[in-house]
């Protein structure tokens, strides 16, 4: 019996020798991984190769817009010329902090601004509004400097003008050429042209506050503000107001006044107070505005600049889409950026056409190009940024863009020009 279950038992195959070289050399048996072991190598190497792939050719991009305004490193400066200067406008995205922000700049931006011998300034805003008085208050210095607002005694203009008036003394002039500003996303934009139609378009100086002087803008008293009280909020607190005087406890509480303001004063030093004063001229008012009279002819140039940012465990595919695919990001980015830093061509912004919601489909209206500058990101904001503001917050991320004509027209955005693009794809 044992030996007709060895007959028929199937021949096994001898194993292969290895290879007498190999052996000598103490090298293992090659074989082929198994099955579980191919599928992780296959995977673990694709997403490596994509990563590894998009870095070299992210680096090239960069390489290609940094070759392209290297020219303009080498020029000689005179002596009495301060260098070129772009103003940076950088703002933290919505329900993120600076950092992310910070980061985009410095990987897309500044090694262009480098390569190109730029000197820049930054306009940082941690949060909402920040952006928006910083512009505003580099207008009205502007202004202030040129003799508008209020009389200046001689030394408190050399306080306010220190570093101007050291550089006249020296003999040190600005850039003879346009300067130009660098908007990092469509938050940022909002606030920069919300800024600058601050102060052009509002008095140089601080108003008196409207508690004092008693003065109510009837127009943005009857329309509500998103993200502000509304009147239904205000009618709420007026009933409760009086429901509490018509209670027992309000007696008492008039036989100790002294308590009542106690208790008042402690809530106010309680109650948060905005980051920055309010608004000079609010937009309703651009209209009526009288224009500055120092106000320029071109406003700008400026470039705004792509920042995608989106937040959410849902978002994941896109999120890891646009991390193996960040060399078409740094090809936008840098396009914009070497065009500003060329400053060799600008154009007016002109109007767009736009879909009218309201009307029917299909429909389209022409809007300013300001307005429609970067709107697709605004789909992308976390949800909490269109939450109702509290009273010491702004709302200008939420708010409609408002442009004043006079303002709109003189504004010009950088773009590369023909020779620029040819020898921008002859170095790629």
């Amino acid at each position: 019996a044992g030996a007709a279950s060895a007959a028929t038992a199937p021949n096994k195959k001898p194993a292969m020798d290895q290879n007498p070289a190999f052996k000598a050399m103490g090298l293992p048996r090659l074989r082929l991984p198994s099955r579980n072991w191919l599928i992780f190598l296959s995977i673990t190497g694709s997403i490596a190769g994509a990563i590894t792939y998009d870095r070299w050719q992210t680096r090239r991009v960069k390489q290609k817009w940094c070759d392209l305004v290297s020219h303009l490193a080498e020029e000689p400066l005179s002596s009495h010329h301060m260098p070129r200067r772009l103003t940076i406008y950088l703002a933290a995205p919505p329900a993120d902090g600076l950092r992310s922000a910070r980061e985009h700049f410095t990987n897309y931006i500044k090694p262009i601004l480098v390569a190109g011998g730029m000197d820049w300034d930054v306009v940082e805003g941690r949060r909402e509004g920040d952006v928006r008085f910083k512009t505003a208050e580099r207008v009205r210095r502007k202004r202030k400097r040129g003799g508008e607002g209020e009389v200046l005694s001689e030394e408190e203009r050399e306080k306010a003008f220190v570093v101007d008036m050291l550089r006249e003394k020296a003999g040190t002039t600005e850039y003879p050429g346009v300067a130009g500003d660098l908007v990092i996303g469509r938050h940022a934009w909002k606030e920069y042209l919300r800024g600058l139609h601050e102060g052009w378009l509002g008095p140089p100086d601080a108003p008196p506050k409207l508690e004092e002087t008693g003065v109510v803008d009837e127009l943005d008293s009857a329309a509500h503000r998103p993200g502000q009280a509304s009147l239904g909020d205000a009618a709420v607190k007026g009933a409760v107001n009086v429901i509490e005087a018509n209670t027992p406890g309000s007696a008492q509480s008039e036989d100790h006044p002294s308590d009542v303001s106690d208790a008042q004063k402690e809530e106010e030093e309680e109650k948060p107070k905005p980051r920055h004063p309010p608004p000079y001229i609010l937009p309703s008012a651009y209209a009526s505005a009288q224009l500055s009279p120092s106000t320029p002819e071109t406003i700008g140039p400026s470039a705004p600049i792509r920042f995608p940012h989106i937040l959410g465990i849902r978002n994941t595919p896109i999120r890891v889409y646009r991390f193996l695919n960040r060399r078409y990001l740094a090809d936008a980015v840098g396009r914009d950026v070497a065009a500003a830093v060329l400053a060799s061509s600008y154009r007016p912004y002109t109007h767009v056409a736009q879909k009218d919601e309201d009307s029917a489909p299909g429909v389209e209206r022409t809007v300013p190009e300001q307005t429609q500058v970067l709107a697709h990101e605004e789909k992308e904001w976390w949800k909490t940024v269109r939450e109702p503001r509290k009273e010491h917050e702004e709302s200008v991320w939420i708010e409609e863009v408002v442009l004043d004509e006079r303002l709109a027209a003189r504004m010009r955005k950088f773009e590369l020009s023909g020779e620029d693009e040819v020898r921008a794809r002859r170095i790629a």
